[in-house]
C-alpha cells in the first residue's frame, strides 16, 4: 500500500515530490510555468506527452482559463480556481497526491497552483486507441454492425447509447496494484438481482493481483470452477448483445484496453444464442437454433461415434455401407483411432495457422491447407476418405457454435468421446455423455444452475429462453435471474395506464 500524502499549498513541495515519483519516465512531462500579473505565482501542469497533447492545451477550456490568469493578480487566480474551477471544464478536484498520480497514469492533466492544497485533474482525449470498429467474432446479417473498442469509457458509452435510462448504473473501480487497470460494472437498478451484483463485486474484490492486461485474466481470476473447461463468463464484443442482456437482468464488466465485454451469469442456453435471433423472424430463428444444438452433437460426439460403429457395433450399419468403410480403409497402416487424431490434430494445426497468419493469407491457408492435406494424406493411403469427411464435419459443427470461449470447450471433449468411443464403444459414448451431463448439472455460475432454463421450470414459458424462440409479442417475461418485481418486460399500453 502507498501511504496517502496530501497536496501541499506549496507547490515546490509538490514539485518536488512528482519528480522523485515520476523519475526516469521520459513520456511523463512536468511544466512549471508562472502565471498572474508580473508572472508572480508559480503552476505546474504534469501529463503524459501523448494522452494530452499540447493542442488539446492550447484550445481548450483549460487553455483559455490559463491565458486569463495571465492578466489577473496572484490572489484572485487562486480564488477564481477555489470557486470556479469545476465549471471551467471537464475537471476534478484531488486532495491527495496518490489520487493525483492515479489520474495522471490514466491520461489526465494535472494542474498545481502555489498556495492552493489541492490539483485540479482536467479530462483529455487519454491514450490512444483504435476507435469503434466492427465486431470481428460475431459477425450477424441483421444488426448494428458496431464492436466495442479498446477504451473502456467508449464501451460504456456505446451501452448508454442503446439504453437511454439513468437506472442503467455505471460502477467503475480500479484493478490490479500495479497496472491499474479500470474494470466498469454495468447494471440495471430496478431490474437486476441484488444478491447477483453483490456476489459479483465480493468475487472481484476477493484476490490482489499485480495487473489486469485484458478481460480474460479478469474471468480466471474471478471463476468459480476454474477446473471446468466451460466458460462461466459469456463474453462479446458486441454493444446491442450487452445491451440486451442488461434488460434481461444480467451485468456486464467492461475492462480497459480489452474489446470483449463479460456477460454474467453465463448460462448454457446463452452461449448458443446469436444477437441477431431477437432480430429474424421466430420460425428463422427457431431453425438456426435448432442447427446449433445439431452442431453442438455433431462436433463433440461424431468422431467417437464412427469409431465406436466400425470398432465394436458395425451389426447396426447396412452391410453395403460396411463394405464401404472396409474398402476405403484398405491399405491404410494405422489403427482407425490413430488415423482419426492423427487427422484431427492435423486440422487443428490448420486452424491456429490460420489465426496466427496475419491477413487474407491466413485464410489462403485454411482453405489450401486444408485441402491439400487431406487429398495428400488419402493419396498416400495414411487415411480413409471417410475419415476427412468426419473431420470437416466436425470442424464445421465447431465453428457454427456462436460463442468461440464454449465451442473451445467442445473442441477439447471431442478428444475424450473419440477415445471413449475407439477403446470401449457405444457404453465408453454413454458413459462420457452422462459424465459431461451431470458435470453441467452441478455447475453453478454465480449461483444460477449453468443448463438454465432447462432445470428450471419458472425460467420456461414466456421468457423466450429455451431452444425454440418464441414470437417476440409472446416474450412477456424476463429469465427467472432477473429481479422478480421486474418480471415482466411487455404488456399493453391499455395494461400499463390500469
Amino acid at each position: 500500500m502507498v501511504k496517502k500524502i496530501k497536496i501541499s499549498d506549496n507547490i515546490k513541495e509538490n514539485e518536488k515530490y512528482i519528480r522523485e515519483r515520476c523519475r526516469n519516465c521520459a513520456d511523463i512531462l512536468i511544466r512549471p510555468m508562472r502565471l498572474g500579473e508580473e508572472n508572480k505565482i508559480d503552476c505546474l501542469m504534469v501529463y503524459i506527452e501523448v494522452a494530452v497533447s499540447n493542442m488539446m492545451l492550447d484550445d481548450s477550456a483549460l487553455g483559455k482559463m490559463i491565458n486569463h490568469f495571465w492578466e489577473i493578480a496572484p490572489d484572485q487566480i487562486q480564488e477564481f480556481v477555489r470557486n470556479n474551477s469545476l465549471g471551467i471544464a471537464d475537471v476534478k478536484k484531488l486532495e491527495d497526491m496518490e489520487e493525483a498520480i492515479r489520474a495522471l497514469l490514466t491520461g489526465n492533466a494535472i494542474f498545481f497552483i502555489d498556495g492552493y492544497n489541492k490539483a485540479m485533474k482536467i479530462s483529455s482525449k487519454g491514450y490512444p486507441s483504435m476507435g469503434v470498429s466492427e465486431a470481428e467474432s460475431e459477425k450477424v446479417l441483421r444488426g448494428s454492425r458496431e464492436g466495442f473498442s479498446d477504451s473502456v469509457k467508449t464501451n460504456s458509452a456505446l451501452v448508454r447509447k442503446r439504453i437511454r435510462d439513468t437506472r442503467l448504473k455505471v460502477e467503475e473501480t480500479t484493478v490490479g496494484l500495479r497496472s491499474g487497470t479500470t474494470v466498469q460494472v454495468l447494471y440495471i437498478e430496478d431490474i437486476v438481482n441484488e444478491e447477483l451484483l453483490e456476489k459479483i463485486k465480493n468475487r472481484m474484490e476477493e484476490y490482489v493481483v499485480d495487473g489486469i492486461l485484458d478481460s480474460g485474466m479478469l474471468e480466471q481470476m474471478t471463476d468459480e470452477n476454474w477446473i471446468s473447461p466451460f466458460p462461466q463468463y459469456q463474453t462479446t464484443e458486441r454493444p446491442d448483445r450487452a445491451s440486451l442482456e442488461l434488460l434481461n437482468g444480467k451485468v456486464v464488466l467492461l475492462c480497459d484496453n480489452s474489446p470483449e465485454a463479460l456477460i454474467l451469469p453465463g448460462t448454457f442456453n446463452g452461449f448458443m444464442e446469436s444477437s441477431e435471433d431477437w432480430y429474424h423472424h421466430f420460425e428463422m430463428a427457431s431453425f438456426l437454433r435448432m442447427l446449433r444444438y445439431l452442431a453442438l452433437v455433431t462436433a463433440t460426439l461424431l468422431p467417437g461415434l464412427y469409431l465406436a460403429v466400425i470398432r465394436f457395433h458395425t451389426q447396426i450399419l447396412p452391410g453395403n455401407l460396411i463394405l464401404s468403410f472396409a474398402e476405403a480403409r484398405e491399405g491404410v497402416p494405422f489403427s482407425s483411432v490413430t488415423e482419426l487424431v492423427f487427422l484431427e490434430l492435423s486440422f487443428e494445426l490448420i486452424r491456429e495457422a490460420g489465426v496466427r497468419v496475419p491477413g487474407a493469407l491466413g485464410n489462403a491457408i485454411g482453405i489450401v491447407g486444408g485441402l491439400i492435406i487431406g487429398q495428400a494424406a488419402v493419396s498416400a493411403n495414411l487415411v480413409s476418405p471417410i475419415v476427412v469427411m468426419i473431420v470437416a464435419l466436425t470442424a464445421l459443427g465447431s465453428m457454427v457454435i456462436p460463442d468461440e470461449e464454449f465451442a473451445s470447450a467442445f473442441r477439447l471433449l471431442k478428444y475424450m468421446f473419440l477415445f471413449l468411443g475407439g477403446f470401449l464403444g457405444m457404453y465408453g459414448i454413454v458413459l462420457g455423455v452422462y459424465m459431461m451431463v451431470a458435470h453441467l448439472a452441478g455447475l453453478l455460475s454465480f449461483g444460477l444452475p449453468y443448463l438454465s432454463p432447462f432445470v428450471r421450470k419458472e425460467s420456461a414459458g414466456s421468457t423466450g429462453e429455451g431452444i425454440l424462440r418464441i414470437p417476440f409479442l409472446k416474450r412477456i417475461r424476463r429469465p427467472a435471474y432477473a429481479r422478480k418485481q421486474q418480471s415482466i418486460r411487455l404488456k399493453k399500453k391499455a395494461e400499463e395506464r390500469e
